[in-house]
């Protein structure tokens, strides 16, 4: 860079640096001042240049100053959006909460019903996590459409919740897999029933079917004889509840194996208790 560049940039950064100075100069100028009505116009002015770092603690202020008056809803309003923008998801769903609680008539109801819902799903950690906010975002989009049925987010709300439908059936798949991988199959074997049970139609029912089956299968196997009995029966009805399901499934021919030998193992304790 030469001795003329330098001096270009230099006196780019000092102008950078007066606008920044200015600008904070301003900024402290308006939040310790008593304008109230200009703090509420700066607060929205900074939140729509996506400035919601300054647009807060203005709309802090703001919110007990203008309560009790009609520009109450307005600053309401600002400071859930400001909360979310400020990526608080937690305080922005409890506020766009209140805010539904506080003005249910406003025509930004309907909008702050649905804002809450998007904070509880954007609280939804991934599928390995505690879904425990997964399924509060579900009951609020489906408390969503049924208030507001006829609503432009009805679809978004539809597509968000099989979005949140689907790790909730990742979760219960990949936990009944981790107690097969760990070969507690009687645990495995509950889990997969469990999430078959919740999860009807999951994209994972012929996985979680065709485990079940042989997690049956290796429970039993690993049984003392008295128990044996009953858990290769099961094993058994495992095996055909699969194959109607599932018919040309590319686990039916292992499946079949495990029918087979289950049969043998029956027969061969048939034979033993008969004393032959």
């Amino acid at each position: 860079m030469d001795l003329n560049s330098k001096n270009i940039f230099s006196s780019i950064l000092l102008c950078l640096i007066a606008v920044f100075l200015l600008s904070c100069s301003e900024y402290n100028k308006i939040l310790k001042g008593s304008d109230y009505d200009l703090k509420f116009e700066k607060a929205k002015e900074y939140y729509e240049k996506n400035q919601c770092y300054r647009s807060l603690p203005l709309l802090d202020e703001l919110m007990s100053y203008f309560r009790m008056t009609n520009k109450g809803e307005e600053v309401y309003y600002y400071y859930a959006k400001t909360q979310y923008c400020m990526g608080d998801y937690y305080l922005a769903g409890y506020y766009y909460k209140r805010f539904v609680k506080n003005f249910p008539q406003s025509y930004r109801a309907e909008e702050c019903a649905f804002n809450a819902a998007i904070c509880m799903m954007r609280n939804s950690p991934d599928y390995y996590l505690d879904q425990s906010d997964s399924y509060k975002a579900i009951d609020e989009f489906q408390l969503f459409m049924s208030k507001y049925p006829n609503s432009v987010w009805v679809d978004s709300c539809n597509t968000l919740v099989k979005d949140l439908r689907s790790r909730l059936e990742k979760k219960s798949f990949e936990k009944a897999k981790l107690y097969y991988r760990m070969e507690k199959y009687r645990s495995a074997v509950i889990a997969f029933k469990s999430a078959l049970s919740e999860f009807p139609d999951t994209q994972y029912k012929e996985d979680i079917m065709f485990l079940s089956l042989k997690s049956n299968y290796l429970y039993a196997e690993n049984s003392i004889d008295v128990k044996k009995v009953e858990r290769f029966e099961e094993t058994i009805k495992s095996y055909h509840n699969f194959v109607d399901s599932f018919k040309n499934s590319s686990y039916y021919r292992e499946a079949e194996n495990y029918y087979l030998s289950s049969l043998k193992e029956l027969e061969k304790l048939k034979t033993k208790s008969n004393g032959i």
